[in-house]
Protein backbone atom coordinates (compact mmCIF):
# COMPACT_ATOMS: atom_id res chain seq x y z
CA UNK A 1 0.00 0.00 0.00
CA UNK A 2 1.21 3.58 -0.67
CA UNK A 3 2.32 5.45 2.15
CA UNK A 4 -0.03 8.71 2.40
CA UNK A 5 2.32 11.93 2.42
CA UNK A 6 0.84 15.47 3.52
CA UNK A 7 3.37 18.06 2.44
CA UNK A 8 4.12 21.27 4.35
CA UNK A 9 4.41 23.53 1.33
CA UNK A 10 3.65 23.76 -2.58
CA UNK A 11 3.46 26.77 -5.31
CA UNK A 12 0.54 24.97 -7.79
CA UNK A 13 -1.28 27.65 -7.25
CA UNK A 14 1.72 30.50 -8.21
CA UNK A 15 1.99 27.94 -11.07
CA UNK A 16 -1.94 28.17 -11.91
CA UNK A 17 -1.67 31.81 -11.78
CA UNK A 18 0.96 32.15 -14.26
CA UNK A 19 -0.66 29.95 -16.80
CA UNK A 20 -3.92 31.28 -17.16
CA UNK A 21 -5.65 31.96 -13.36
CA UNK A 22 -8.73 30.60 -12.48
CA UNK A 23 -9.78 29.50 -16.08
CA UNK A 24 -6.81 27.06 -15.65
CA UNK A 25 -8.09 25.57 -12.65
CA UNK A 26 -9.13 22.30 -14.27
CA UNK A 27 -6.15 22.03 -15.47
CA UNK A 28 -5.04 20.37 -12.24
CA UNK A 29 -7.45 17.66 -12.57
CA UNK A 30 -6.13 16.78 -16.44
CA UNK A 31 -2.54 17.43 -15.87
CA UNK A 32 -0.02 20.24 -15.82
CA UNK A 33 3.35 21.09 -16.87
CA UNK A 34 4.62 21.45 -13.35
CA UNK A 35 5.59 19.06 -10.19
CA UNK A 36 1.78 18.48 -8.50
CA UNK A 37 -1.34 17.71 -9.90
CA UNK A 38 -4.20 15.89 -9.48
CA UNK A 39 -3.04 12.63 -11.60
CA UNK A 40 0.37 12.79 -10.03
CA UNK A 41 -0.90 13.17 -6.44
CA UNK A 42 -3.01 10.03 -6.71
CA UNK A 43 0.35 7.84 -8.32
CA UNK A 44 2.99 9.49 -5.36
CA UNK A 45 0.14 8.98 -2.48
CA UNK A 46 0.17 12.84 -1.64
CA UNK A 47 -2.77 13.37 0.40
CA UNK A 48 -2.69 16.64 1.00
CA UNK A 49 -0.85 19.97 2.16
CA UNK A 50 -0.24 23.51 2.63
CA UNK A 51 -1.37 25.18 -0.76
CA UNK A 52 0.62 28.65 -0.78
CA UNK A 53 -0.23 32.00 -2.22
CA UNK A 54 2.76 34.32 -2.85
CA UNK A 55 3.05 37.66 -4.26
CA UNK A 56 5.41 36.95 -6.78
CA UNK A 57 8.51 39.54 -6.88
CA UNK A 58 9.96 40.63 -10.75
CA UNK A 59 12.61 37.97 -9.99
CA UNK A 60 14.10 36.24 -13.23
CA UNK A 61 14.41 32.08 -12.33
CA UNK A 62 16.82 31.90 -15.28
CA UNK A 63 19.06 34.82 -13.63
CA UNK A 64 18.60 32.90 -9.92
CA UNK A 65 19.87 29.67 -11.31
CA UNK A 66 22.85 31.00 -12.87
CA UNK A 67 23.98 32.87 -9.76
CA UNK A 68 23.54 29.82 -7.23
CA UNK A 69 25.55 27.83 -9.88
CA UNK A 70 28.71 30.04 -8.37
CA UNK A 71 30.75 28.69 -5.52
CA UNK A 72 29.45 31.36 -3.39
CA UNK A 73 26.98 33.66 -4.07
CA UNK A 74 24.70 36.53 -2.48
CA UNK A 75 21.85 37.79 -3.92
CA UNK A 76 20.02 41.08 -3.46
CA UNK A 77 16.85 40.56 -1.79
CA UNK A 78 14.00 41.80 -4.01
CA UNK A 79 12.09 45.51 -3.05
CA UNK A 80 9.19 45.05 -1.00
CA UNK A 81 6.13 44.54 -2.49
CA UNK A 82 3.39 47.68 -2.13
CA UNK A 83 0.40 45.67 0.38
CA UNK A 84 -2.31 46.80 -2.42
CA UNK A 85 -0.77 44.83 -5.20
CA UNK A 86 0.63 42.15 -3.06
CA UNK A 87 -3.67 42.12 -1.76
CA UNK A 88 -4.81 41.58 -5.66
CA UNK A 89 -2.46 38.40 -6.32
CA UNK A 90 -3.40 37.01 -3.22
CA UNK A 91 -7.15 37.43 -3.74
CA UNK A 92 -6.60 36.14 -7.32
CA UNK A 93 -4.77 33.14 -6.15
CA UNK A 94 -7.30 32.08 -3.18
CA UNK A 95 -9.89 32.07 -6.04
CA UNK A 96 -7.63 29.60 -7.62
CA UNK A 97 -7.82 27.67 -4.19
CA UNK A 98 -11.32 27.70 -3.81
CA UNK A 99 -11.77 27.08 -7.88
CA UNK A 100 -10.28 23.96 -6.98
CA UNK A 101 -12.41 23.08 -4.23
CA UNK A 102 -15.63 23.81 -6.21
CA UNK A 103 -14.28 21.44 -9.19
CA UNK A 104 -13.80 18.80 -6.19
CA UNK A 105 -10.00 18.65 -7.18
CA UNK A 106 -9.28 19.39 -3.62
CA UNK A 107 -10.70 19.95 -0.35
CA UNK A 108 -10.05 23.02 1.24
CA UNK A 109 -9.80 22.72 4.97
CA UNK A 110 -9.92 24.85 7.90
CA UNK A 111 -9.91 22.04 10.60
CA UNK A 112 -8.25 19.42 11.80
CA UNK A 113 -11.32 17.54 11.79
CA UNK A 114 -12.20 18.52 7.87
CA UNK A 115 -8.50 17.27 7.41
CA UNK A 116 -9.46 13.91 8.72
CA UNK A 117 -12.67 13.87 6.65
CA UNK A 118 -11.05 14.54 3.16
CA UNK A 119 -8.32 11.74 4.19
CA UNK A 120 -11.39 9.48 5.13
CA UNK A 121 -12.71 9.93 1.55
CA UNK A 122 -9.86 10.36 -0.46
CA UNK A 123 -9.93 13.83 -0.72
CA UNK A 124 -6.92 16.00 -1.09
CA UNK A 125 -7.08 17.80 1.91
CA UNK A 126 -5.74 21.81 1.14
CA UNK A 127 -4.75 24.28 3.91
CA UNK A 128 -4.88 27.83 2.75
CA UNK A 129 -1.16 29.29 3.54
CA UNK A 130 -0.07 32.63 2.62
CA UNK A 131 3.77 33.01 2.05
CA UNK A 132 4.96 36.31 3.11
CA UNK A 133 2.29 39.13 4.86
CA UNK A 134 3.00 42.11 2.15
CA UNK A 135 -1.01 41.52 1.99
CA UNK A 136 -1.96 42.49 5.57
CA UNK A 137 -1.45 46.43 6.41
CA UNK A 138 -0.13 47.43 9.84
CA UNK A 139 -3.65 47.51 11.57
CA UNK A 140 -3.62 43.97 10.56
CA UNK A 141 -7.70 44.05 9.39
CA UNK A 142 -6.59 41.93 6.01
CA UNK A 143 -5.40 39.42 8.21
CA UNK A 144 -9.37 38.64 9.71
CA UNK A 145 -10.32 39.03 6.38
CA UNK A 146 -8.12 36.00 4.93
CA UNK A 147 -9.02 34.22 8.16
CA UNK A 148 -12.78 34.22 7.09
CA UNK A 149 -11.40 33.20 3.74
CA UNK A 150 -9.89 29.95 5.07
CA UNK A 151 -5.85 31.36 6.07
CA UNK A 152 -4.60 29.35 8.32
CA UNK A 153 -0.90 29.38 8.24
CA UNK A 154 1.13 32.55 7.52
CA UNK A 155 4.58 33.32 6.97
CA UNK A 156 5.59 36.81 8.28
CA UNK A 157 8.78 37.28 5.69
CA UNK A 158 9.14 36.20 2.31
CA UNK A 159 12.92 36.58 0.93
CA UNK A 160 12.50 40.64 1.37
CA UNK A 161 11.64 43.17 3.83
CA UNK A 162 7.86 43.63 5.31
CA UNK A 163 6.35 45.94 7.73
CA UNK A 164 6.20 43.49 9.98
CA UNK A 165 9.97 41.56 10.03
CA UNK A 166 12.74 40.88 7.21
CA UNK A 167 13.71 38.04 5.15
CA UNK A 168 16.25 36.21 4.38
CA UNK A 169 18.63 35.96 1.09
CA UNK A 170 19.14 33.66 -1.56
CA UNK A 171 23.34 33.22 0.27
CA UNK A 172 25.99 30.91 0.51
CA UNK A 173 27.62 29.97 2.47
CA UNK A 174 25.70 32.21 5.10
CA UNK A 175 23.41 31.68 8.06
CA UNK A 176 20.25 33.27 8.55
CA UNK A 177 21.61 35.75 10.92
CA UNK A 178 21.21 38.99 8.63
CA UNK A 179 18.92 42.03 9.19
CA UNK A 180 16.70 43.00 12.72
CA UNK A 181 14.29 41.25 14.96
CA UNK A 182 9.98 41.62 14.04
CA UNK A 183 8.60 45.18 14.15
CA UNK A 184 5.81 46.28 16.57
CA UNK A 185 3.45 45.64 13.56
CA UNK A 186 5.20 41.93 13.68
CA UNK A 187 4.97 41.69 17.15
CA UNK A 188 1.29 42.40 17.33
CA UNK A 189 0.62 39.95 13.90
CA UNK A 190 2.12 36.93 15.91
CA UNK A 191 -0.13 37.78 19.05
CA UNK A 192 -3.13 37.73 16.23
CA UNK A 193 -2.29 34.87 14.83
CA UNK A 194 -2.12 33.27 18.10
CA UNK A 195 -5.43 33.75 18.88
CA UNK A 196 -6.63 33.53 15.82
CA UNK A 197 -5.41 29.55 15.69
CA UNK A 198 -3.40 30.63 12.63
CA UNK A 199 0.27 28.78 11.84
CA UNK A 200 3.18 30.86 11.73
CA UNK A 201 5.64 29.45 9.03
CA UNK A 202 9.28 30.14 10.45
CA UNK A 203 10.75 29.45 6.90
CA UNK A 204 12.29 32.30 4.80
CA UNK A 205 12.17 34.62 8.61
CA UNK A 206 16.09 35.39 9.26
CA UNK A 207 17.21 34.65 13.10
CA UNK A 208 15.98 37.42 14.76
CA UNK A 209 12.87 37.08 13.80
CA UNK A 210 12.35 33.38 14.67
CA UNK A 211 14.16 34.37 18.21
CA UNK A 212 10.93 37.11 18.47
CA UNK A 213 8.79 34.22 17.18
CA UNK A 214 10.12 32.13 19.90
CA UNK A 215 9.83 34.59 22.22
CA UNK A 216 5.86 35.99 21.54
CA UNK A 217 4.40 33.12 20.09
CA UNK A 218 2.07 30.40 22.60
CA UNK A 219 1.90 27.88 19.86
CA UNK A 220 4.62 25.19 18.52
CA UNK A 221 7.15 27.15 16.15
CA UNK A 222 7.25 25.61 12.97
CA UNK A 223 8.82 25.94 10.08
CA UNK A 224 6.90 24.21 6.74
CA UNK A 225 9.71 23.91 4.36
CA UNK A 226 13.23 24.49 5.51
CA UNK A 227 16.38 21.90 6.13
CA UNK A 228 19.28 21.73 8.49
CA UNK A 229 21.95 24.42 8.13
CA UNK A 230 24.52 21.69 9.87
CA UNK A 231 24.28 19.87 6.49
CA UNK A 232 23.96 22.76 3.99
CA UNK A 233 25.46 26.05 4.94
CA UNK A 234 22.81 28.28 2.89
CA UNK A 235 20.96 31.15 4.95
CA UNK A 236 17.28 29.78 4.49
CA UNK A 237 18.53 26.73 6.16
CA UNK A 238 18.35 26.53 10.05
CA UNK A 239 20.93 26.88 12.48
CA UNK A 240 21.00 24.21 15.20
CA UNK A 241 20.47 26.76 17.90
CA UNK A 242 17.24 27.33 15.88
CA UNK A 243 16.44 23.52 15.95
CA UNK A 244 16.87 23.74 19.93
CA UNK A 245 14.25 27.04 19.36
CA UNK A 246 11.75 24.54 17.94
CA UNK A 247 12.18 21.53 19.80
CA UNK A 248 11.58 23.04 23.15
CA UNK A 249 8.39 24.41 21.99
CA UNK A 250 7.52 20.73 20.37
CA UNK A 251 7.44 21.89 17.08
CA UNK A 252 8.29 21.04 13.73
CA UNK A 253 10.43 21.41 10.25
CA UNK A 254 9.32 20.27 7.14
CA UNK A 255 12.14 18.74 4.44
CA UNK A 256 12.31 21.11 1.86
CA UNK A 257 13.33 19.20 -1.49
CA UNK A 258 15.03 22.43 -3.26
CA UNK A 259 18.42 20.92 -4.46
CA UNK A 260 20.52 24.33 -3.31
CA UNK A 261 19.26 23.80 0.33
CA UNK A 262 19.93 20.00 0.59
CA UNK A 263 23.23 19.49 -1.22
CA UNK A 264 26.35 20.71 1.18
CA UNK A 265 27.83 22.63 -2.02
CA UNK A 266 24.66 24.92 -2.17
CA UNK A 267 23.91 24.65 -6.13
CA UNK A 268 21.15 23.20 -7.83
CA UNK A 269 22.22 19.73 -8.90
CA UNK A 270 19.79 17.50 -10.26
CA UNK A 271 21.92 14.85 -9.61
CA UNK A 272 21.92 15.16 -5.36
CA UNK A 273 21.20 11.76 -4.34
CA UNK A 274 18.56 10.53 -1.70
CA UNK A 275 21.68 9.83 0.58
CA UNK A 276 21.47 13.98 1.06
CA UNK A 277 17.99 14.29 2.29
CA UNK A 278 18.66 11.73 4.63
CA UNK A 279 21.78 13.37 6.41
CA UNK A 280 18.71 16.56 6.61
CA UNK A 281 16.50 14.21 7.82
CA UNK A 282 18.85 12.19 10.45
CA UNK A 283 20.24 15.44 11.71
CA UNK A 284 16.47 16.86 11.74
CA UNK A 285 15.46 13.58 14.22
CA UNK A 286 18.56 14.20 16.12
CA UNK A 287 17.71 17.70 16.95
CA UNK A 288 13.71 17.61 16.85
CA UNK A 289 13.04 13.79 17.98
CA UNK A 290 10.87 11.81 15.34
CA UNK A 291 7.49 13.53 16.55
CA UNK A 292 9.23 16.93 15.22
CA UNK A 293 10.51 16.12 11.64
CA UNK A 294 8.19 16.51 8.24
CA UNK A 295 8.24 17.13 4.70
CA UNK A 296 7.66 20.07 2.89
CA UNK A 297 8.04 19.92 -0.81
CA UNK A 298 8.10 23.60 -2.07
CA UNK A 299 6.72 21.49 -5.51
CA UNK A 300 5.99 23.97 -8.42
CA UNK A 301 8.67 26.45 -6.46
CA UNK A 302 11.47 24.66 -6.60
CA UNK A 303 14.37 22.41 -8.34
CA UNK A 304 14.30 19.31 -6.85
CA UNK A 305 16.46 16.58 -7.62
CA UNK A 306 16.07 14.37 -10.39
CA UNK A 307 14.44 11.33 -8.32
CA UNK A 308 11.68 13.18 -6.54
CA UNK A 309 10.95 16.28 -8.76
CA UNK A 310 7.55 15.20 -9.08
CA UNK A 311 4.76 14.35 -6.77
CA UNK A 312 4.52 11.25 -8.57
CA UNK A 313 7.85 10.65 -7.26
CA UNK A 314 6.97 10.81 -3.11
CA UNK A 315 7.76 6.43 -3.13
CA UNK A 316 11.32 7.04 -3.90
CA UNK A 317 11.48 8.97 -0.70
CA UNK A 318 9.68 6.39 1.26
CA UNK A 319 11.53 3.84 -0.01
CA UNK A 320 15.09 5.94 0.54
CA UNK A 321 13.78 6.25 4.41
CA UNK A 322 12.70 2.23 4.40
CA UNK A 323 16.26 1.13 3.09
CA UNK A 324 18.09 3.71 5.46
CA UNK A 325 16.42 1.74 8.15
CA UNK A 326 13.99 3.71 9.42
CA UNK A 327 10.65 1.61 10.81
CA UNK A 328 7.39 1.82 9.43
CA UNK A 329 5.99 3.87 12.98
CA UNK A 330 8.65 6.53 12.49
CA UNK A 331 8.28 6.78 8.50
CA UNK A 332 4.12 7.46 9.54
CA UNK A 333 5.34 9.80 11.69
CA UNK A 334 7.29 11.79 8.62
CA UNK A 335 5.01 11.66 5.80
CA UNK A 336 1.73 11.93 7.71
CA UNK A 337 0.90 11.72 11.50
CA UNK A 338 3.58 14.73 12.66
CA UNK A 339 1.60 17.48 10.71
CA UNK A 340 -1.53 15.86 12.15
CA UNK A 341 -0.42 16.58 15.48
CA UNK A 342 0.99 19.80 14.60
CA UNK A 343 -2.82 21.57 12.98
CA UNK A 344 -4.54 19.87 16.13
CA UNK A 345 -2.48 21.52 19.15
CA UNK A 346 -2.00 24.92 16.81
CA UNK A 347 -5.46 25.11 15.64
CA UNK A 348 -7.01 23.52 19.68
CA UNK A 349 -8.19 20.50 18.43
CA UNK A 350 -6.95 17.17 20.26
CA UNK A 351 -5.56 14.99 17.10
CA UNK A 352 -6.90 11.59 16.46
CA UNK A 353 -5.34 8.19 17.63
CA UNK A 354 -5.66 7.69 13.71
CA UNK A 355 -2.32 6.54 11.66
CA UNK A 356 -2.99 5.98 7.73
CA UNK A 357 -2.31 2.41 6.65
Amino acid sequence: MTQMVFDGHNDVLTHLSQNGGRAAAGGFLTGLAGQLDAMRAQIGGFGGGFFATWAQSDLSLEALEAATRAETYDLPLPPAVPQAEAWTLIDAQADILWALDELGAVKVCQSLSEVRQAETAGQIAAIFQMEGAEAIGPDLSQLDQLYARGLRSLGLAWSRPTIFGDGVPFRFPSDGDIGSGLTEAGRSLVVRCNELGILIDLSHLNAAGVADVAEISDAPLVATHSNAHAICPHARNLTDAQLSLIAKSGGLVGLNFECTFLHPHGRPDPDTPAEVALQHLDHLIDRLGEEGVALGSDFDGCRPPNWIDSADKLPALVQAMEGHGYKAARIERICWENWMRILGETWREAPEDHAKG
